[in-house]
């Protein structure tokens, strides 16, 4: 029987795409009245929808809407751009790799401890930065010390990847998910921040708790791990996970150079003003711009509260280049790792345009607000609640069909997001809703490079691997179900 492949991303939203534009042709057409029809991003008003001459996208619209995407969405873009030069040169540094490894060490012989530690540390990654890939190397270092202490493969595996990608169905501050999923439901990385970081802690405790109880009954007893009976465990035997020499004083400043980075980012789009009526940035800015010189020096800085795109992508810029001179970089070499990074993340700067050119035959041919009339009469109507739950539900096999979180993000934001304000729901809780739906499928799905590249390195078959991990997901979800309905009754 012939192997069933799934299709790239771009397949998959080229296909997406001719089918919207048929649909243009019979769907309905409508609009709706806006807030503020000027506003570059429009916000529908509730009951307001009515029917409009129908617009069926053509061929020609049909071919030029990936280009308009790539223009509407060239903000993200170049972040997403920069963002992958500002890693690469973080990653030549070998500072992440060197402290983890760190960690690594001193924690060797705590072996109570190890898993929820390095659980967290591995979340950190993939909650702020996004971090997936880059964990794979890890798995031949870490899964050797949990089969020396008594454990088996398959916690080790599950202490790496079940702690990043929890990281991931929790992201705080992850540009790659919840920074464009923010920008497309018209909201700040800020709003929602708090409730993110109670998911992280909650969903890496819980997760560190399911994979204690498995290691324990394992210790107690090799017979009950899943891998009895498999020679996983015994290739791991006598491995040297002792493969980063001690972080050096130069790589503890650049971690905390990028860590500054993202503190930077976070504190520049926290709506200080808008939220929590706290002026004291506005007035610093404005303070420096009024003294002699120096204010014309300066230019016009924007201040803290009022960030958005531009403004990060500036910061991991002259981020990237602060670590490269300090780690003494030449120019050359500074700029070929820079456009390695950003290369290797072209891939998802051009998935996101063309997810857009979805949204801009959608609008055009008026079927957008017909799709949200329908959703106002039926889910809008269900209560804030049953509204986050059957989200919730849809966003699980949008996630399957759909792996890339930029592109979901860009394809469902512009729909979602307006149709939580009918259902009296916040627009962030939305944006929590896509990335914990999207990272429960991830943690799962057999179509993900990553999980099945890592199973690879544990020796883990994915037989094993699912039977381990399918109530723990399910348990994730429902704990992130119980934290929205919670948050949407108290406001």
């Amino acid at each position: 029987m012939k192997k069933i492949k799934m299709p790239n991303a771009f397949v998959t939203l080229f296909i997406l795409m001719a089918i919207m534009a048929v649909l243009t042709w019979i769907i309905p057409a409508g609009a709706y009245d806006y807030v503020d029809p000027e506003a570059s991003k429009l916000q529908p008003i509730a009951g307001t929808y009515h029917r409009v001459e129908q617009n069926g996208q053509g061929l020609w619209e049909a071919l030029n809407s990936p280009i308009q995407g790539v223009y509407d969405t060239i903000d993200i873009i170049l972040f997403v751009f920069v963002m992958g030069g500002f890693l690469k040169i973080v990653y030549k540094t070998g500072a992440i790799n060197a402290g983890i490894g760190s960690v690594i060490r001193k924690m060797n012989g705590k072996e109570s401890l190890m898993i929820p530690f390095l659980m967290f540390i591995f979340g950190l990654g993939g909650t702020i930065f996004g971090m997936s890939e880059e964990t794979i190397p890890f798995y031949l270092i870490i899964i050797p010390i949990f089969v020396a202490a008594g454990y088996d493969a398959l916690t080790g595996c599950m202490v790496v990847f079940a702690g990043t990608h929890i990281g991931n169905m929790a992201s705080t501050t992850n540009p790659f998910s919840v920074g464009i999923a923010s920008g497309f439901a018209n909201v700040s990385i800020g709003d929602g921040l708090l409730l993110r970081v109670i998911l992280f802690i909650v969903l890496e405790l819980v997760g560190a708790w399911y994979i204690t109880l498995y290691a324990k009954k394992v210790k107690a007893d090799p017979t009950k791990s899943l891998l009895h009976g498999t020679e996983t465990s015994s290739e791991f035997e006598g491995v040297d996970f002792k493969e980063y020499t001690a972080i050096t004083h130069k790589q503890k400043v650049v971690l905390i150079l990028f860590a500054l980075s993202f503190v930077i980012m976070i504190m520049g789009v926290i709506p200080w003003e808008g939220s929590f009526n706290v002026l004291a940035f506005d007035n610093f800015v404005n303070t420096l711009s009024n003294v002699p010189v120096l204010g014309s020096v300066l230019g016009g800085v924007v201040s803290f509260g009022n960030w958005w795109f531009q403004e990060m992508t500036l910061v991991f810029l002259i981020s990237a280049v602060i670590i490269a001179k300090y780690c003494k970089m030449d120019n050359d070499e500074l700029l070929a790792t820079f456009i390695e990074g950003a290369k290797e993340l072209m891939e998802v700067g051009l998935v996101i345009g063309v997810s857009r050119s979805i949204t801009i035959i959608m609008d055009a041919g008026g079927i957008t607000a017909t799709i949200l009339n329908l959703g106002e009469n039926t889910l809008a109507r269900m209560g804030s609640i049953p509204f986050l739950i059957c989200l919730f539900l849809i966003y699980l096999p949008l996630a399957f069909l759909v792996p890339s979180t930029s592109a979901l993000a860009t394809l469902t934001m512009p729909i979602f997001a307006p149709l939580a304000g009918f259902a009296g729901v916040r627009p962030e809780l939305v944006v929590v809703c896509y990335v914990a739906a999207s990272g429960a499928v991830n943690l799962l799905t057999p179509t993900s490079g990553v999980l099945m590249g890592s199973l690879a390195m544990a020796k883990v078959p994915y037989n094993k691997f699912w039977q381990f991990s399918w109530k723990m997901v399910a348990l994730l979800s429902v704990i992130v179900l119980v934290i929205l309905s919670l948050v949407s009754v108290l406001g």
